[in-house]
């Protein structure tokens, strides 16, 4: 099994706890009174230039531990200070070291809109991350058959959440395109081998329509990396290691913009 099978095994297995807790029917009743025509988060990647998605996450299968000192609600501050557009949580909470309380208490503390990054595979989740205050979820081809990317899609949007379709290949694109992606993201790290391809984004970009949004994640570390992604008309760009690791995360973002000087 690789991993990310093996993340969406156990997500499975932490939604169904959590509908114990709190269930399905109970989660869409106070959703109902929430719900909002305006998509912020994409709006926010309409921006005249690319767009930054900073990322707040404490760990990654790949790297480990990223961040020992993790005071996420100041660096989310910090983000929204040095002009990021939104701003990505990760609530997966084995593999990544994220949490549920996490995007919530920064969504009580920054204007800018927030993606809840988690590994999407039960409708519950959906509803619940516009409980958690997000704007947006993330959702993977790989995990989820046609149908039922469609049908996540559709609920997302129905409860005014944007959905950032992730991508890896040709295929997957085509499909994202049909099931009703406004919002296509392209990993370039597999996530399998965990290999980074950055010319992956531009070999995809071009099987895209202009009329959707294009973001790439993954491997964004330079300068000169965001803009080549602008080079190839992406619209935004999701950065996490690159800034979580950086002592002066306002510094790193605006020198990532390329608007630090001196």
């Amino acid at each position: 099994m690789d991993i990310l099978q093996e993340i969406a095994e156990r997500t499975n297995e932490r939604i169904a706890m959590q509908k114990k807790k709190q269930p399905l029917k109970q989660v869409i009743e106070l959703v109902q009174g929430t719900c909002s025509n305006h998509f912020t988060f994409e709006d926010a990647l309409k921006a005249d230039d690319i767009a930054l998605i900073c990322e707040i996450k404490k760990a990654s299968p790949s790297k480990g531990i990223i961040s020992e000192d993790f005071p996420y609600v100041l660096i989310a501050k910090e983000y929204e200070a040095a002009g990021a557009a939104a701003i990505s949580v990760l609530t997966e909470p084995f593999y990544f070291k994220g949490h549920d309380a996490y995007l919530r208490e920064i969504a009580n503390e920054v204007s800018i809109p927030l993606l809840r990054k988690d590994f999407t595979v039960d409708s519950y989740m959906i509803y619940e991350a516009k409980l958690l205050g997000a704007s947006a979820v993330l959702l993977i081809c790989t995990l989820l058959d046609f149908d039922t990317l469609g049908e996540y899609i559709a609920i997302a949007h129905s409860i005014g959440l944007s959905a950032l379709v992730e991508v890896h290949n040709e295929e997957e694109v085509a499909t994202a395109l049909k099931a009703g992606a406004r919002i296509i993201g392209v990993n370039n790290r597999n996530l399998k081998t965990f290999e980074v391809n950055m010319t992956l984004s531009e070999t995809l970009k071009k099987l895209v329509p202009p009329d959707i949004i294009f973001v790439s994640e993954s491997g964004i570390k330079t300068p000169e990396d965001v803009a080549k992604m602008r080079e190839i008309g992406a619209d935004a760009v999701l950065i996490g290691e690159a800034i979580m690791g950086s002592k002066d995360k306002h510094r790193e973002i605006l020198c990532l913009r390329g608007k630090a000087h001196g």
